[in-house]
């Protein structure tokens, strides 16, 4: 026998149930994960003009002999400044509802809506700084599984293979040995991927090999963990990171890879009930800015990111 009874609220027209459940279900939402990993820029907020910029100073060159002779002047050396600037936007969306609705439905409305509108804004900027680190210089394919290509000019091309621990390694080897990124926090680098691309690494025999004996509760729970301190952080928001049959799409970064300027940080807004308190609304609302601090250079020494990427994966 059916636990509910459906009848009409006339002849015809709409279906009303008399027994309503209280455990209101919500639809699921992608994960945000990146703006844990932004820099905010001190010093900036309300009243500071549109745009901040960031000093950027370049590395002094080491001299083949910095050995010194009795009577001559040191050598000088330059360097040069440069500047990256970040211009905020604002940012916003707003659920309305009525008045009538609010006072005839059976659920509390405003709270999932909050709850919704909380998760929208999350999403949003998980998108934008995602955006802001994959412009960056350094490009990394992978043609096959044990072999690669490099671009320093941002250029994208097919892949030929999926992310695995030989690539995790070349990767890691050319932030520390030929970009001397600085690490993201003490000895670790981050690789923030979608779901297929840490796959690959799971999927690698290397994998069960190296976590046998270590760590071998890893793969019952899911984990990437860490090679050679690289951190893994796992996507499955499609507007941060997208993947094809081949490859999955992922960035590699250190310290001083996304900045952020903040002018209001993100927050709820009732609006003012309009046409006298029929008419509500609830928005969130937010005033900043994000921009690779070095992803305009593909210099050792400056830039800070590693972009793995394929360019079959369908543009954003």
């Amino acid at each position: 026998m059916s636990t509910y009874t459906w009848t009409f609220d006339a002849p015809t027209g709409v279906q009303k149930n008399h027994a309503l459940s209280d455990d209101l279900k919500m639809a699921a939402v992608a994960e945000s994960v990146l703006m844990e990993y932004v820099w905010t820029v001190p010093g900036y907020g309300r009243n500071k003009g549109e745009s901040v910029t960031i000093p950027r100073f370049s590395t002094i060159a080491e001299p083949t002999n910095a050995l010194l002779s009795e009577g001559s002047r040191i050598p000088e050396d330059s360097f040069t400044v440069s500047s990256r600037a970040v211009t905020v936007s604002e940012y916003g969306r707003a659920v309305p509802y009525t008045n009538l609705a609010r006072e005839l439905t059976h659920f509390d409305l405003e709270q999932p809506i909050q709850r919704r509108l909380r998760e929208q804004l999350s999403l949003v900027f998980d998108t934008v700084v995602s955006a802001a680190l994959r412009a960056t210089q350094i490009v990394y394919r992978p043609t096959t599984e044990v072999t690669f290509a490099i671009s320093t000019t941002g250029v994208r091309a097919a892949a030929g293979s999926n992310l695995n621990y030989f690539h995790v390694e070349t990767m890691r080897d050319y932030m520390y040995d030929t970009l001397f990124a600085k690490p993201y926090q003490g000895d670790d680098y981050i690789f923030c991927g979608r779901t297929f691309a840490l796959r690959g690494v799971k999927r690698d025999p290397t994998f069960e090999e190296w976590h046998k004996y270590g760590d071998p509760e890893i793969k019952r729970t899911g984990e990437t963990g860490r090679i050679e301190n690289v951190v893994f952080v796992q996507s499955n928001h499609s507007q941060a990171f997208q993947s094809n049959s081949t490859c999955g799409e992922g960035v590699m970064f250190g310290d001083e890879a996304v900045a952020m300027a903040e002018v209001v940080s993100p927050e709820l807004r009732a609006a003012l009930p309009a046409d006298f308190g029929r008419a509500l609304s609830v928005a969130w609302y937010a005033i900043l800015g994000f921009r690779g601090i070095w992803t305009d250079s593909g210099n050792p020494g400056e830039a800070k990111i590693i972009y793995f990427a394929d360019s079959n994966i369908t543009a954003y």
